[in-house]
């Protein structure tokens, strides 16, 4: 296709500029040609019938001139700087039309593709007046987005002629991930746990940092009484104490090969950098401090470990682009860069894929190190296929034969991660709907046990 031929074609795919006949013209054109081939039987001649159709064609321009001209319209575009990834985001553009006419419109926005879209979007517009368009959409993957066209089309009321604009208007719009678990715990820790069935339990009695004293209640131990408080108010109270702030907690993402296995919603990276965030959420908001780390063949990303909620804004900004990487994992090569940067003993917190995980001895060495020093848990996400055969009945040989190869894996699968918990390293699976509620219940349920 030659260029001049792309920039035609172009104007019809609502791009740059450019006048197109409506589809009301071209029906009334149709019309009136069959009548005039109906009236060549009454002798009427070609010259007179290619005469009055090029009249009416010519007459119809006289439609443009009740059409406001381009240069009397304007547009600015309005969003956010940041979207979350998944969640219904909420545009608007206001159009303002400086021309004494009115228009209806045709609207489409130059969104990324991998937003959700529902254009052309149609609506009027009266003489000068601004109108509000809103229109909804979703970003469907994280990144940097930039925004630079806006495409309109608009014709006048009797709508024979249909001129076509193009707004130069550049928005830059981060999609970061989605935040619905993190803001589910900040509402409301202990139900964010009970929707998991897991309750926060109380650490061992007696240790962890003195946090109050309060009324006493059935089911307390007896042995945290404060009968210096009790004595004093003629009533029964006893301490409260909460596990010991200020611990290190270090989360590692894995952005290899693997992570890019496509779940219901998203990919793995995708549920396990949301997982990451709502358990950085919970250290931070419990004092501790919070370093991240995301690897494939190498460091791609280190935040140093810092306190503080707002800390997490500094976490969100440096693993929000995170993309798969089509290469297999160096597990070795990270888990030393780790032992170099982290001195102080802390939690080991990696999101990755068990099955491929229990398979490199050579990062089972390096963990075998950090071990003496660290506390190591490993959470993935359970392969919903391979479960699925397993609980598939045998009704057909073929059947029969994918649901024992599945167990064998699962059996493989449940050998090896054995052979790495006796070497005290901790993994677990969940459900990826599940992830971050049992990330954050492992990490709750270890402060509490103060095994750090």
């Amino acid at each position: 296709m030659t260029k001049s031929l792309k920039n035609l074609w172009d104007r019809f795919l609502f791009l740059d500029r450019g006048i197109l006949p409506t589809t009301r013209l071209i029906l009334a054109l149709l019309l009136l040609s069959i009548g005039f081939l109906v009236l060549t039987s009454f002798k009427l001649s070609w010259e007179i019938i290619i005469g009055l159709n090029l009249f009416i064609l010519f007459g119809s321009l006289v439609d443009l001139f009740f059409s406001p001209r381009k240069k009397n319209l304007s547009a600015i575009r309005k969003l956010p700087p940041e979207v979350e990834r998944g969640l219904t985001t909420q545009i608007e553009v206001e159009v303002t039309n400086n021309s004494t006419y009115g228009l209806s419109y045709r609207l489409v926005d130059g969104i990324p593709d991998s937003f959700t879209k529902s254009f052309p979007i149609k609506g009027k517009i009266s003489g000068e007046t601004t109108s509000r368009i809103i229109y909804q959409t979703e970003a469907m993957d994280r990144g940097d987005y930039q925004i630079n066209k806006l495409y309109f089309r608009y014709k006048s009321l009797l709508g024979l002629w249909e001129k076509q604009l193009t707004f130069s208007i550049e928005d830059h719009v981060k999609v970061i991930p989605n935040l619905s678990e993190s803001r589910k715990y900040l509402e409301n820790a202990q139900k964010f746990l009970l929707y998991e069935g897991v309750k926060i339990r109380k650490q061992q009695t007696g240790t962890g940092e003195f946090s109050k004293i309060r009324s006493y209640v059935v089911g307390d131990d007896p042995r945290t009484i404060n009968w210096r408080q009790t004595a004093k108010l003629h009533e029964v109270m006893t301490n409260e104490y909460e596990p010991e702030h200020g611990k290190y907690i270090t989360i590692l993402l894995d952005c290899g090969r693997m992570m890019g296995a496509e779940l219901e919603k998203g990919n793995r990276l995708e549920r396990a950098i949301e997982s990451a965030i709502t358990v950085a959420t919970a250290a931070l908001q419990n004092g501790d401090y919070v370093s991240m780390l995301a690897f494939s063949t190498d460091v791609k990303v280190f935040v140093p470990a810092g306190k503080g909620i707002t800390h997490l804004q500094t976490i969100l900004q440096a693993v929000y682009n995170l993309k798969v990487d089509a290469v297999e994992s160096n597990y070795g090569a990270v888990l030393s860069y780790l032992e170099t940067v982290q001195k102080k003993r802390s939690l080991l917190l990696m999101f990755s894929d068990v099955q491929t995980f229990v398979r490199e001895e050579s990062a089972l060495v390096y963990l075998r190190k950090l071990r003496k020093r660290h506390y190591f848990l490993m959470i993935g996400v359970e392969d919903a296929t391979l479960n699925q055969r397993i609980d598939e009945k045998p009704t057909t040989i073929q059947k029969a034969m994918l649901k024992s190869m599945a167990q064998q894996q699962m059996l493989v699968k449940k050998r090896e991660k054995q052979k790495w918990e006796n070497q005290g390293l901790m993994m677990v699976e969940a459900k990826e709907d599940k992830l971050a509620v049992t990330a954050v219940s492992y990490y709750i349920n270890i402060m509490n046990r103060n095994l750090l």
